[in-house]
């Protein structure tokens, strides 16, 4: 197994990991009264939240409903794509 393989590997896992955790995150967002804090919601809050609250600064939520991680959903997807898909930059590489 050469390195880019392995690369590609774990980035695609990596990055698959995160959009299933923010699609989580997504129906979660439909039981307000879910606490966040507790197990076993928060093995889903924990890895997703550093990367919503910036985003929560940018983008305000719209109607009073948070749209941030229908966006990182998309952003995932797009940098998985850029860089996996196939004809992704890593895929050139090797």
């Amino acid at each position: 197994m050469t390195v880019a393989t392995l690369t590609n590997w774990t980035l695609g896992l990596l990055l698959g990991l995160m959009i299933l955790l923010f699609i989580f995150r997504i129906i979660l967002t439909w039981y307000p009264q879910v606490d966040l804090n507790r197990l076993p919601f928060n093995l889903v809050a924990w890895p997703t939240e550093p990367f919503l609250v910036p985003m929560r600064k940018i983008v305000p939520p719209l109607g009073g409903v948070d749209i941030t991680p229908i966006i990182m959903v998309g952003l995932f997807s797009l940098l998985r794509e850029i860089l996996l898909g196939q004809q992704g930059l890593l895929r050139m590489i090797h």
